[in-house]
């Protein structure tokens, strides 16, 4: 019903799955991540038990294979699943039951498993590969997943149709609130191109939550902090912090500069308010 794809970034930093299928709100059934254990895709007649049990048995120190193995030796119905493991140290596992509806199957490479079922065909897979290794690892691993996923659409992907899709990651480097790893999670559940919609919905993650570019960020002071205080005045707000929060740009603020995306979203709407 599905295809997927389980990474490690190559600098250990971010773990994460894509996935997408004809099947409502794929996201809230087969991705699951945890930084410093690993990643996992629980697809075909899907058992989500596998997202807690495997992460615990991750957490325990054993490997991505080890993790499977002991998922399916638990379950009366492997013959039923596919599933997709990576562990924190790269390590990857994928296993397709012969009870999957075809096309099913999956592969395994350094840091990543790539599996689908009732595929248009085995090109999904290989179209899948092939596009999360020509990506390059010096792309970021939300990019990288979203090709992947993306080339398997375009190459067939679920022979149903189109419906829903998701992006989970995790990382090192956290996510809104300090502590907590969770970088990305992007849900498409209801839509007849869901993984164009998932491209949209990843960039404008970039634009609300990216740290802006130390060579974009613009000094607050002279005659820009005179033109910020005046757009703020007409605007109503005492403070550019109160402005970026109401639009929900807060973590693009950094202390004493502006950078030039909310100096531009300042000016235009400054000169579109009704006066």
């Amino acid at each position: 019903m599905t295809f997927s794809i389980v990474a490690r970034s190559d600098d250990g930093d971010s773990l994460g799955v894509a996935v997408a299928s004809k099947f409502l709100a794929v996201g809230s059934a087969v991705p699951a991540a945890r930084m410093g254990l690993g990643a996992i895709a629980t697809q075909s007649f899907c058992n989500t038990l596998y997202k807690r049990d495997g992460l615990a048995r991750l957490a325990d120190g054993a490997s991505a294979q080890e993790t499977l193995d002991a998922l399916l030796d638990n379950d009366d119905e492997r013959e039923e699943r596919q599933a997709g493991v990576v562990d924190a140290s790269g390590r990857a596992a994928t296993w397709t039951g012969s009870g999957c509806l075809d096309w099913a199957g999956g592969v395994t490479g350094p840091g990543y498993a790539i599996q689908g079922n009732i595929l248009t065909g085995p090109d999904v897979v290989q179209a899948m590969h092939e596009a999360y290794l020509n990506s390059g690892a010096e792309a970021a691993l939300p990019e990288r997943l979203l090709a992947a996923l993306r080339a398997g659409d375009a190459a067939g992907g679920d022979s149903r149709g189109r419906q829903s899709a998701a992006l989970l990651v995790v990382s090192a480097s956290g996510s809104y609130t300090p502590g907590d790893d969770l970088a990305y999670d992007l849900r498409v559940d209801d839509h007849p191109d869901p993984c164009t919609e998932l491209t949209r919905l990843l960039a404008l993650h970039h634009v609300f939550f990216d740290r802006p570019d130390d060579d974009d960020l613009l000094p607050l002071d002279g005659e820009l902090a005179v033109e910020v205080e005046q757009h703020l005045q007409t605007l109503g707000h005492p403070d550019l912090n109160t402005w970026a929060g109401v639009e929900n740009y807060e973590l693009r603020l950094v202390q004493g500069h502006i950078d030039s995306f909310l100096l531009e979203r300042l000016r235009e709407q400054a000169a579109n308010r009704p006066h």
